[in-house]
């Protein structure tokens, strides 16, 4: 996407290591990461799901290249078009590229899905991958990775705002998994290509919330835990919200090898919730997961994710802190004109939002402007914040 005389980006660490090269993809610059958990004396360099999507970008891409110092904590990475799902370069005969994660992958399969999203809108051709093998988790994770019920109903719809299509974008949840195994299988058809996202105003009052949706899920473990996580989340929110429906999900554990019936992982349970208000693109979500070691009963389970939604609705904004990145990386790839966006001070203050915008700032983009919402509620500020988008669009369909 760009020409071999570009400049390096150079940072350094490996926060956000997946999200640095998703902008360099888009913004088709080169960039120099150093001092990759240099400091580690027992694990220094690229972890097992980095280098996993690396080698997802190069399946989605055509002309990328890499080089990785020995120790693994230096690369460089020359960003290539994105191509998406085209036969030949990375794609089966079926129009769909197969990408194996490996066992001991410790971030869930949304780690990979996220940014995978923000490239298929600026491919050349449809997106298509289906995600299996012995490192997929599709629970929310203790890494902060949420659930892929989070992200078809929270983080998808968001992409209707900027003009890409949620109705031609499909998730297909082929075998769920919990951490501590993994063995799930997940495929995700992104057929939205569009020239150049819109310009977003979401900067109007967030509104009352109008509805809860969620699903209760269980693998491998009894079905009824379901039934128990349902029940104690509607004792809290019941009393506040009157449309509420939590669907129930129960799936066999995924087997751990072919050879071994006893051999299963990703054992365990979890809730998802989504809250809507009557204000369109309002969405938040929480997520919750039982620990691989166990010794959580579901009742609990189902009071906690409930609370928890409560109190990332209670931060205010028209966005929550789990869509803010995917929400603001569109804004800055749009088109020249400048967005709006409301946030919540602790979203915005969080350390992956500022992180994101000095990212940004690094890659040629436009710095952020912030101004603050006068409220009568003196225990919630928000903050409207003006995003200029950079005009990246997609070169891969201005050139066809």
């Amino acid at each position: 996407m760009s020409g071999g005389t570009t400049e390096f980006v150079r940072l350094t660490g490996h926060r956000a290591f997946a999200q640095r090269l998703v902008l360099a993809t888009l913004t088709g610059r080169p960039v120099h990461i150093s001092k990759i958990r240099s400091s580690s004396p027992t694990n220094p360099g690229l972890a097992s799901h980095e280098i996993s999507f690396l080698r997802l970008l190069e399946a989605v891409t055509n002309g990328t290249s890499l080089q990785i110092s020995y120790s693994g904590t230096t690369i460089t990475y020359h960003p290539g078009l994105i191509t998406g799902s085209v036969a030949g370069l990375g794609a089966s005969a079926g129009d769909i590229i197969e990408h194996t994660v490996p066992a001991g992958c410790a971030r869930g399969v949304t780690y990979f899905l996220i940014h995978l999203a923000l490239l298929a809108p600026f491919a050349k051709a449809h997106m298509n991958v289906r995600m299996s093998g012995p490192g997929v988790i599709t629970s929310a994770t203790d890494a902060g990775d949420i659930s892929i019920d989070s992200f078809r109903t929270a983080i998808l719809p968001l992409y209707g705002l900027f003009g890409i299509l949620p109705a031609r974008i499909e998730l297909r949840v082929l075998q769920r998994s919990c951490s501590g195994g993994g063995g799930g299988a997940v495929e995700m058809r992104f057929a939205s290509q569009i020239r150049l996202p819109k310009t977003l105003h979401l900067n109007r009052t967030p509104g009352r919330v109008r509805r809860i949706r969620g699903v209760a899920y269980s693998t491998g473990v009894p079905a009824s835990n379901n039934s128990r996580m349902i029940y104690s989340a509607r004792e809290v929110l019941n009393p506040l919200v009157s449309d509420i429906n939590i669907a129930a999900q129960y799936d066999k554990a995924p087997r751990g090898g072919p050879d071994s019936k006893n051999n299963k992982g990703g054992i365990g349970f979890g809730l998802c919730l989504v809250a809507e208000t009557n204000s369109e693109g309002v969405i938040y979500s929480a997520d919750l997961t039982s620990p691989s070691s166990g010794g959580v009963v579901p009742e609990d389970m189902g009071k906690k994710c409930a609370y928890q939604l409560l109190e990332i609705i209670s931060q205010g904004g028209c966005t929550s802190w789990a869509a803010s990145s995917t929400v603001l990386t569109l804004m800055a790839m749009g088109s020249e004109d400048v967005g709006r966006l409301r946030m919540g001070r602790d979203v915005l203050g969080s350390e992956e939002v500022i992180g994101l915008a000095k990212d940004l700032k690094s890659f040629g983009c436009s710095s952020w402007g912030l101004r603050q919402i006068d409220q009568s509620d003196e225990n919630m500020t928000d903050y409207v914040v003006s995003v200029k988008g950079s005009g990246v669009g997609n070169v891969g369909r201005k050139i066809s």
